[in-house]
């Protein structure tokens, strides 16, 4: 599993994880599976989110909590192809996103063992569809950050220096996991150790090896 460790220091104290690709099962599949379903595409809904200018401007909008997620859903279903419904477009596309059951029990587990958690989450809107309260995810966390509620975005530093403010805690003391490797280096910069997400397998294993949590049942 790949990962960037800090210098030599005391055990971590906080653990800080992202939501989508680590929380949950990478959304890809059963996305795509959802384009098909709505006669749309397979690649239909990455192809407008990353790769039509609006619907780039669109989504960075929604992150960032300058447009709401029914104001998303909107303007970004004519994009993805006439006659697409806007209503609860973000929701039905996510609804089937599993949980990833395993990363859930690690959280469990470091929470237990008396870590402070974090969720930082470049997010996608919670009206009409709450991700977080899909997923059951929200109660585990002490400090939540949100991009479209504090208007910053990873990879900005700037949100990696609030959640450490709001955990109260150096960047040596916190663990960091996130699926996008471009989130992590400033991460890393501020003194973090992050985990590169790209199996939930594997990084929970690397996740409890760093953590001290070997045989916590998470797997």
């Amino acid at each position: 599993m790949p990962r960037h460790a800090s210098p030599e220091r005391p055990g971590p104290r906080a653990l800080i994880l992202d939501f989508a690709g680590v929380l949950t099962d990478a959304p890809g599949r059963t996305i795509r599976s959802w384009c098909t379903a709505e006669g749309l595409a397979p690649g239909a809904w990455g192809a407008v989110l990353t790769g039509h200018p609006e619907g780039r401007r669109l989504y960075a909008a929604l992150e960032l909590g300058q447009i709401g997620q029914a104001e998303w859903n909107r303007r970004t279903a004519p994009l993805l192809g006439p006659g697409v419904d806007p209503l609860n477009l973000m929701g039905r596309a996510w609804a089937g996103v599993p949980t990833a059951r395993r990363m859930v029990g690690l959280a469990r587990a470091a929470r237990a063992a008396g870590l402070r958690l974090a969720l930082l989450s470049n997010s996608f809107g919670l009206d009409p569809h709450d991700p977080y309260a899909h997923a059951g995810i929200w109660d585990l966390f002490d400090v939540h950050v949100l991009s479209e509620t504090v208007g910053m975005a990873k990879p900005d530093p700037a949100i990696y220096r609030h959640t450490l403010d709001l955990l109260g805690l150096p960047g040596g003391a916190c663990v960091f996991a996130d699926d996008h490797a471009p989130n992590l280096a400033p991460a890393a910069a501020l003194g973090i150790t992050t985990v590169h997400v790209t199996g939930e397998r594997e990084a929970v294993a690397d996740l409890e090896s760093l953590l001290g949590l070997s045989g916590s049942g998470a797997a």
